[in-house]
């Protein structure tokens, strides 16, 4: 029998992504063995970045200034736009240090079976930072899967109107992955092979 503290802590753990019960229990384990201090300072980092970090008004990045170091970097182009479903997606595009415009996050992919509709992503706000700049370019790099896929379909509708030049990363990515877990190159070939939608 677990004591109800260690309980406690495995089942909030298995709360996060990845995590069944047998890994928040190695886990939950690892941190008792830890020195007090460590353990502290986890928490409090985690605590941090729950009171410190917020989305960046322009493109839903997470930051902890207004506007995100992305958007207000003056050596980054403005007139591109890549689109990507969550914040997390950021990094591994960033690391092939091939693309030097903005990004708009839109906070999730379509999924009907999930009740995710368009209602539920930032396309509205994509549409509006088209509409509102001198925007030559919108790379969509939602994740190459079903839903990633009806993503980039719907935004390319919606920007259809406003006749802004809209891409897609070509694939080196495998179909059903997620971009969290693409390599440099394999990232780098995929921008460099984008398409029109």
């Amino acid at each position: 029998m677990t004591a109800p503290p260690l309980a406690h802590l495995i089942n909030e753990l298995t709360k996060l992504p990845g995590l069944g019960g047998k890994s928040a229990a190695r886990l939950a384990y690892h941190l008792l063995k830890r020195p007090t201090a460590d353990v502290e300072a986890l928490a409090s980092a985690i605590l941090d970045v729950k009171s410190k970090i917020f989305r960046c008004s322009i493109c839903n990045n997470m930051t902890d200034v207004e506007p995100c170091v992305i958007c207000s970097d003056t050596r980054r182009d403005p007139t591109v736009i890549c689109v990507v479903e969550e914040a997390f997606n950021i990094p591994t595009i960033e690391t092939t240090r091939d693309f030097r415009g903005v990004f708009h996050v839109l906070l999730g992919a379509l999924s009907p079976l999930k009740g995710v509709g368009p209602q539920d992503i930032d396309v509205a706000g994509l549409v509006r930072r088209v509409q509102a700049g001198q925007i030559r370019e919108v790379i969509v790099a939602t994740n190459p899967n079903v839903e990633g896929e009806a993503t980039a379909l719907y935004i390319a509708q919606q920007l259809r109107p406003l006749e802004v030049r809209t891409t897609r990363l070509g694939f080196g990515l495998p179909v059903g992955g997620d971009l969290e877990y693409a390599d440099q190159v394999t990232m780098s070939k995929a921008l460099e092979s984008r398409r029109e939608i």
